[in-house]
């Protein structure tokens, strides 16, 4: 048998502090089918990394099971690059994040990623109806009312008059995923009150994101979904302000949300 010779080179190689300039951590659902491919497409760049890393989730979708994931933020929060600092982290769940609680999340991955600005889907369509100026809203789901109710209550809170609510009823997130775009501009042209500022349609799972643009166009409002809103203030985090209007009208927007 012929010998290789192996020698190791004659010094040690020069490292960047970091592959890339910024890093965006995902905390999704172990059942998410959308959330990372919506951010490859619209966050991730030569200059943007995404990680992502899943945590424990249990169908059907109800305020119960969305509330068991919390104590499984921080331990995930901690396997998205150990040891080393994150620019942002988003917990990729619109629901739970309603009923865990902005703030609770927030307290939870910043236990494991101490200078990471956190990201709530919620949050971040507050802020991005906020960025519309919109007051007047109607809202999607794609949930049951049981689910839903604690969303409206949360958008009242927020000082939002809600003119129309939509809940299309499914019970299970990977269904959610499988409604058609075509499908999801349907049902957001019936969810549209005519005197409403904006339309808002919530969960990470369904593919909304990926028609903003043709919906806008359709109903002649601002549309704000919850990947479009996570994805804009994940970017305006990062320092990207590219306004990008084929992804939507917020992608045209600075975002306040910091």
């Amino acid at each position: 048998m012929h010998t290789i010779d192996l020698a190791l080179a004659s010094r040690a190689p020069k490292l960047d502090d970091r592959p890339l300039a910024k890093r965006v951590g995902l905390i999704i659902l172990a059942t998410d089918h959308t959330t990372e491919v919506d951010f490859q497409r619209m966050v991730g760049s030569d200059r943007i990394g995404v990680y992502s890393t899943r945590i424990p989730y249990a169908n059907p979708v109800t305020p119960e099971n969305l509330r068991a994931m919390q104590p499984s933020l921080t331990a995930g929060a901690a396997l998205i690059l150990p040891d080393e600092p994150l620019d942002v982290v988003m917990y990729s769940c619109t629901s739970a994040s309603v009923v865990i609680g902005d703030a609770q999340v927030k307290a939870a991955v910043r236990a494991a990623k101490p200078t990471a600005t956190v990201v709530t889907p919620t949050a971040a369509a507050a802020s991005g109806l906020k960025a519309f100026s919109a007051r007047r809203i109607s809202v999607l789901t794609p949930y049951t009312l049981e689910t839903s109710r604690p969303m409206a209550d949360y958008f009242l809170a927020l000082g939002f008059d809600i003119a129309r609510f939509t809940c299309l009823g499914l019970t299970d997130d990977r269904e959610m995923a499988r409604v058609s775009p075509a499908e999801i501009v349907a049902f957001a042209k019936e969810a549209t009150a005519p005197d409403s500022d904006a339309l808002f349609i919530s969960c990470t799972a369904v593919r909304a994101a990926g028609v903003a643009a043709e919906i806008e166009a359709a109903i002649g409002k601002p549309v704000v979904t919850s990947n479009l809103a996570t994805a804009w203030a994940c970017l305006r985090l990062c320092g990207d302000e590219a306004a990008r209007p084929e992804l939507g009208r917020l992608m045209t927007l600075s975002y306040s949300g910091r």
